[in-house]
């Protein structure tokens, strides 16, 4: 584990020092949990940005796009359920003074069992060599049944805990299962307590609960309000979907875990309206169209796993998270909910407008159910920034650190270096900087040696470098240098466009 939180913290080292992401208000002794993106962390973000646009509105004749705004009348979140029930649990440790979510402190002891569990099979896996039976070892081992029987349990507890709010049972269960402040390491904890996490502020210059809004802390809500404005004038049929990008503001108190939870992030999120009863069709078919959609980055198959929900959330009859393997462990990365008909039929008691859907094959109006996807950006900005560090030995005794980022979503695509300051060779450089720079984010760089060039442009993750040498000026060919490989080819000028284009395309992702 120390090992792993040592590539965490040189993952968030790298991103400082290589212009990915600045602490916010740094000059001013930073403001908590809260980060800039920097000059390449912008580009990688708007690339993950594209990517997901591409996928789910560009790919799809059903589904459109959305961009609603912050605010929002304060009915709205009083029909989606956040006034009464978007809370936390919260314990304090009275001697570090530090204040943790109760239901992460169960999660992190369930999650050190798990890993006792694996040290088990990573045992037997020594122990058998290519004999070894992963599935019957789990299935037979005692101390892995009894290991797999206390986490039972303590699932079991947790669910009931949070369905039932039953506070002091969650103090309780705390207490039993001896968990100690990660901190001052003693069991000193005050009641658990339940807090809102929205971020109110007064709208116009009168305060006074009929001025109070909200900053919103989900961007669905904005999709939902505008459903019958989008299936009118767009003149949508069931199954159709709304997408939108957004950010998003929820006051954590236990904001950690550099960008993996702030208290202003971004979310991606598609609105999947479907008719009743075929909610379950459709949650299987999202569940696998966006395990595809991670996949195909190349980060990992291993990296991902669904966790389906303990606890359900108030809207929904069926959810599943697609956890990533971050380097402080398996964590939630996008959600998938059946959220059934919770929230059109919220505003339309609130609001008193019909929301309803004119199906015309059966004749009948009624509430469509809803099938949510919801990805963090900034998570899955830190899920392709962790996977793709790499510090490597090279043959010649040396080291490098390299962004294996994939080139579609590379916050450079390819830099343009002359191989000298002189003899005509930056002038021919910039000339092609200037053939390719319609298309794609390109650096030049004609500063220091060649070797260090590469290795500054490995570290950001830039896939191509094309060299411009002595006999660039002669037939017109560059050298292409590939990153990761680290490869050497002699290509025609000419050919260049098409090249980059080729390696770098989006298509390659989502086709």
């Amino acid at each position: 584990m120390a090992n792993n939180e040592d590539v965490f913290k040189k993952v968030i080292s790298h991103a400082k020092e290589f212009g990915f992401v600045f602490p916010s208000s740094e000059i001013y002794d930073g403001l908590s949990a809260t980060y800039d993106y920097a000059q390449n962390g912008v580009e990688l973000k708007n690339n993950i940005k594209q990517y997901w646009w591409m996928a789910m509105v560009q790919m799809h004749e059903n589904i459109v796009g959305l961009d609603a705004a912050i605010f929002m009348h304060p009915t709205t979140w009083k029909a989606s359920g956040h006034v009464d029930a978007f809370n936390d649990p919260l314990i304090d440790n009275k001697d570090s003074k530090k204040r943790y979510r109760a239901d992460v402190l169960v999660e992190d002891h369930m999650a050190k069992i798990e890993a006792k569990i694996q040290k088990d099979v990573d045992k037997g896996k020594k122990r058998f060599g290519d004999d070894f039976d992963e599935e019957q070892f789990r299935a037979t081992n005692p101390n892995v049944l009894r290991r797999v029987a206390e986490m039972d349990k303590i699932r079991e507890e947790l669910k009931r805990v949070q369905e039932e709010e039953d506070l002091p049972g969650f103090k309780a269960l705390i207490e039993d299962l001896g968990i100690v402040c990660p901190v001052s390491g003693s069991k000193n904890w005050t009641e658990v307590r339940q807090f809102n996490l929205m971020f109110g502020t007064e709208l116009g210059s009168v305060a006074g609960d009929a001025a109070t809004i909200y900053l919103r802390p989900e961007t669905a809500q904005g999709i939902f309000v505008n459903y019958l404005n989008v299936q009118k004038t767009g003149r949508m049929k069931l199954p159709f979907g709304i997408a939108q990008i957004g950010k998003a503001f929820r006051n954590e108190i236990v904001a950690r875990q550099f960008i993996f939870r702030m208290r202003e992030f971004e979310q991606m999120e598609m609105q999947y309206f479907i008719k009743p009863g075929t909610q379950m069709k459709w949650y299987e078919y999202w569940k696998e169209e966006r395990m595809k959609w991670h996949k195909a980055l190349g980060l990992g198959d291993d990296n991902y796993r669904f966790h389906d929900h303990i606890k359900l959330a108030h809207y929904a009859d069926a959810a599943a998270d697609i956890e990533f393997k971050y380097p402080f462990g398996f964590k939630e990365l996008e959600g998938i909910h059946s959220r059934t008909d919770f929230d059109l039929g919220g505003h339309e008691k609130e609001s008193g407008k019909k929301l309803r859907y004119f199906d015309p094959e059966t004749n009948a109006s009624y509430v469509p159910y809803v099938l949510e996807t919801s990805i963090g950006l900034d998570r899955m900005f830190l899920a392709v920034l962790s996977a793709s560090f790499k510090e490597e030995q090279l043959e010649d005794g040396s080291e490098r650190v390299v962004l294996n980022i994939p080139p579609a979503l590379a916050p450079v695509k390819a830099a343009v270096l002359p191989l000298v300051k002189k003899d005509g060779l930056p002038e021919k450089a910039r000339e092609i900087i200037d053939t390719l720079k319609f298309d794609h984010n390109c650096q030049y760089e004609e500063k220091d040696s060649i070797g260090k060039r590469y290795r500054r442009q490995d570290a950001i993750g830039t896939p191509y470098c094309i060299t411009v040498d002595h006999q660039t000026l002669e037939d017109n060919t560059v050298t292409i240098r590939e990153r990761d490989s680290m490869e050497q080819e002699r290509v025609a000028i000419a050919d260049l466009e098409r090249i980059i284009g080729d390696r770098v395309s989006m298509k390659k992702l989502l086709v």
